[in-house]
């Protein structure tokens, strides 16, 4: 009996979660992505990681390292598409990630009312850039310790965001956080941006968050 529970796992999560593998050359930024068997038949929801500076580079082995990929690869099975790209240095270009959402959209059968991002470090500044220009293509962002330029406060005050950062950070500090959101309720009150501040997170420690449910489950109840 236990034998065939454990068979009905595999078979299940080999169906419904596949194996992440690498794109490069069909846009600016080479990607991994995850896509489930159920794809086919059932349009998915997207999620964009955005990587932290430490990752940059050529070798795509070392977006593993930690964040999203990094919970994927110790178990967590995170519904839909799942797509993370290289940045080789510098910032993340909002046009190169909407290049990179296009096409996607274009290849796969994803579900336009279900458009996530998220990102910690650079990537918290990436995905608030992203959403900041693009408001209209994605359905909800979360920025982990990072921050966001105050012109785009008003764009990004028209989407759920959850905005995170730790108290102890002594990489990007809180006031960076603490700015955009400031920005955005100044642009609009009643803005859905929710703002968290970790008590004795630090820059890494707050990596953690992509371990967990909570975020998976907040982004996945957005709907446009």
């Amino acid at each position: 009996m236990n034998r065939i529970i454990i068979l009905f796992i595999l078979i299940y999560s080999n169906t419904f979660f596949a194996q992440l593998k690498t794109v490069v050359g069909k846009t600016d930024y080479p990607f991994w992505i995850q896509v489930p068997e159920v794809e086919k038949t059932e349009k998915q929801p997207v999620l964009i990681v955005l990587h932290g500076r430490s990752l940059s580079g050529t070798d795509i082995d070392r977006v593993k390292r930690y964040g999203v990929l990094s919970a994927i690869n110790k178990g967590r099975k995170v519904p839909g598409i799942v797509v993370a790209p290289q940045l080789a240095s510098g910032a993340w270009n909002p046009d190169k990630v909407l290049q990179l959402l296009e096409y996607i959209q274009k290849n796969y059968n994803t579900d336009l009312t279900r458009v996530y991002v998220c990102g910690m470090s650079l990537g918290g500044y990436g995905t608030l850039h992203f959403a900041g220009k693009y408001p209209d293509k994605i359905t909800a962002a979360v920025a982990i310790c990072g921050g966001g330029d105050v012109k785009d406060a008003c764009n990004l005050s028209k989407i759920p965001l959850w905005i995170q950062h730790g108290d102890n950070d002594k990489s990007v500090p809180l006031s960076e956080s603490s700015k955009i959101v400031n920005a955005i309720k100044k642009c609009k009150e009643k803005a859905p941006c929710e703002f968290t501040i970790i008590k004795g997170g630090t820059h890494g420690s707050v990596e953690n968050i992509f371990h967990q449910d909570k975020m998976y489950d907040w982004l996945y109840s957005k709907v446009k």
